[in-house]
């Protein structure tokens, strides 16, 4: 059950790697990962999305609670998401509180 993600956090900025699937098997560990940073000053929650080809509910989830325990006043970014990604994120209204970019 590796997760096959990279979490970095410098000045302010929380860069998560995702790995080509964020599903049930791995947004258990990317969240607990995650909590690190709930009471940090974060100002911006990074998203690299440029290897994932698939996402779940459990995988938005992941995404939901960053935005709420984490970074309730960050800015969110998507980066690099595929058409298919970025559809399953606007589908969901998730794309209504980041920012979608191919590169950062």
């Amino acid at each position: 059950m590796a997760s096959n993600f990279t979490i970095t956090f410098e000045k302010g900025i929380v860069k998560i790697d995702l790995p080509s699937r964020l599903d049930a098997t791995n947004t258990e560990g990317l969240q607990n990962d995650l909590k690190q940073f709930i009471g940090k000053k974060v100002e911006k929650l990074v998203f690299i999305a440029t290897n994932l080809e698939y996402i779940s509910s459990a995988g938005l989830r992941v995404i939901i609670f960053a935005k709420q325990k984490i970074g309730v006043d960050a800015h969110i970014f998507l980066i690099g998401a595929s058409d298919a990604i970025l559809n399953v994120v606007k589908m969901s209204g998730l794309d209504n509180f980041m920012t979608i970019q191919d590169s950062f």
